[in-house]
This record gives structure tokens, C-alpha cells and sequence, in this order.
């Protein structure tokens, strides 16, 4: 099969697009047929993309992306739940090889039907933004009805649904976000956009319930000021997970593949609910570019195969 791999740590220059083994699903493994895949430029930083479960080191090569959206092309012997032919789309473990490939393997519990008013290349920017707001707004924070919420990086993957999810919960939402996304992160359903390059957020907004931050550094220095006394910051930035600092570790977390999750915002989207950002969709054998050029909103895409 075709596959995007890293040789060596590095970023985007050492990736190459190349001829690799096709995997083979064994026990209760599923073989996807990948038709797009979304791209995470940080991934190359993060700690999975090096180790193995146990802590040692990864081989090279490894594949990137890991999340993804195709059809089951094959299963193992003892795996329940999903047919070939089924149209799927999630997140894969983090410590074996990802989705910048025809194929990819996973397992039942990672995936779920995509969004069937979705296509391929939408539903695979859904399963680690929509996880990751769901998981730091619903689950880590609990928020609910009437609550104030600060979303950092609003226009970005994450912060574009947590926006959406936020206003689902019937939270008041706040964003920072630049003056150029700013009309759009309000359609998303803010009630509120400051733009992050003129105006401290800090000076304005205050009394907050949550803060989601997306961003890291004096981003999430400045919001602990924000707060309410009983408020919640949840952190994903890749810079927290080598603090020290007891509160930003406590506010930090990874998200995690969730098959039921995946099912539930598969039934938001379909009913109009949320709503997917794609930056720009590149054929596969242009994965430098898709790497190199920042999304103005969203993420991009990788499209692997089919329509």
C-alpha cells in the first residue's frame, strides 16, 4: 500500500510518501480502507508518536494521523460489532500506526458509522475535535445551563466545536479568536469574540465557569485571573503535558477514542446541530503543503482515496 511515513524525528521534511505492508487485522482488529485522514501538525511533539505503551521507543517508520474516516475492508477473527463494507470514521490508538495510508487498523471500540450527511473528508476533521471538546467541556467540566465558558483558539479544530457544544449546553460563550474569524466563530454561536491580538481578554471577561485552552502559555497563564473561585480550566496544549506545576497538571489532559461519544456527535451532526470546519482538502502526494500551510479555520485534510 501506499503510506506517508516519518524516518526519523523532525517534522513535515522527514516524512516520505512510499510503498509499505499492507496490515493485516488479527483477533478483534479492523481493517479500514482509508478515504481521508485530517492532519495535526503537533502530532510529530507528542509523546505516543516516540514510545510505546510501555515507555521505550518507537522503530521508524511510524505513520501519522490518527484519526480518519473509510470503509472496513477487513476484520479479525474474533471481532464483533462492525461489517466490511461499513463506512466508518474515529480515532485510533496513538501508539500504533495511524491513517496517512490506503490502510490503517484499529478496533470497534475506536470507531463508529460516520455522519451519514457527511462525506469522507468532513467526517475525518470530527473524531479528535469533536472527542476533545466533548471530553474537556462535558466530561472534565460538566457544563451546564446558564454557565459562562472562555474558549481559547475558538476558530481552530477544537475550539470551532467546543464553541458549538457549548451552545448546545445553553452555556454563554466567549471566544477569543483573530479579527478575521471573528464573524464566523459568532455563526458558530458565541455570544461573544475578542479579538486576541488587540485586546487582553483578561482586562474584559471575568466571573467565568470554564476556560478551555487551546493555545498554552501566557494564553493559559492569563486565564486562571479569569475564573470564578469554584471555575474550571482544562488544558489540551501540548506545552502542559511536561509541567509541573500541580494546576496545569490537573487541567491537562489527552483525548481518548470513545465509540459511544462518536455515536452521539455522528447524531448532532446529522440533525444540524454541529457542524465540521475543513480547511483545504489535499490529495495525498501533497502532504508537505498540507503540513506547511496553516488552516485560516479548521483543519486540513488528506484525501487518500475514493470520493
Amino acid at each position: 500500500m501506499r503510506a506517508i511515513r516519518l524516518h526519523q524525528a523532525g517534522g513535515s521534511e522527514a516524512l516520505l510518501c512510499e510503498d509499505a505492508p499492507k496490515p493485516i487485522p488479527t483477533d478483534n482488529q479492523v481493517r479500514v480502507r482509508v478515504y481521508a485522514t485530517a492532519i495535526t501538525p503537533t502530532e510529530f511533539s507528542w509523546y505516543p508518536t516516540s514510545h510505546t505503551h510501555n515507555g521505550g521507543s518507537r522503530p521508524f517508520p511510524i505513520i501519522l494521523g490518527h484519526e480518519f474516516s473509510g470503509v472496513v475492508d477487513a476484520i479479525g477473527g474474533n471481532c464483533v460489532g462492525v461489517q466490511v463494507g461499513e463506512s466508518v470514521y474515529g480515532l485510533s490508538d496513538w501508539f500504533i500506526d495511524g491513517a496517512q495510508a490506503d490502510y490503517c487498523l484499529t478496533i470497534p471500540a475506536n470507531i463508529a458509522p460516520k455522519p451519514a450527511s457527511l462525506d469522507h473528508v468532513q467526517s475525518a476533521v470530527v473524531p479528535i475535535s469533536a472527542l476533545t471538546a466533548w471530553q474537556a467541556l462535558i466530561d472534565r467540566a460538566q457544563l451546564s445551563s446558564g454557565q459562562r465558558v472562555l474558549i481559547h483558539g475558538a476558530g481552530g479544530g477544537v475550539g470551532g466545536f467546543a464553541v458549538q457544544m457549548a451552545r448546545y449546553k445553553k452555556a454563554q460563550v466567549i471566544a477569543t479568536a483573530s479579527k478575521t474569524n471573528a464573524d464566523f466563530v459568532l455563526a458558530l454561536g458565541a455570544d461573544q469574540v475578542i479579538d486576541y491580538r488587540t485586546t487582553p481578554f483578561e482586562t474584559i471577561v471575568q466571573d467565568i465557569d470554564v476556560v478551555l485552552d487551546t493555545v498554552g502559555g501566557e494564553t493559559r497563564n492569563r486565564s486562571w485571573e479569569t475564573l470564578k473561585k469554584t471555575g474550571k480550566l482544562v488544558t489540551i496544549a501540548a506545552d502542559a503535558e511536561q509541567m509541573t506545576e500541580p494546576r496545569v497538571r490537573d487541567a491537562f489532559f489527552i483525548v481518548e477514542p470513545n465509540r459511544a461519544q462518536l455515536i452521539e456527535i455522528a447524531r448532532l451532526i446529522d440533525a444540524d446541530i454541529l457542524k465540521p470546519i475543513v480547511g483545504t482538502a489535499f490529495p495525498m502526494e501533497d502532504f508537505r503543503q498540507a503540513y506547511e500551510e496553516k488552516p485560516l479555520r479548521g483543519k486540513h485534510v488528506l484525501r487518500i482515496t475514493g470520493p
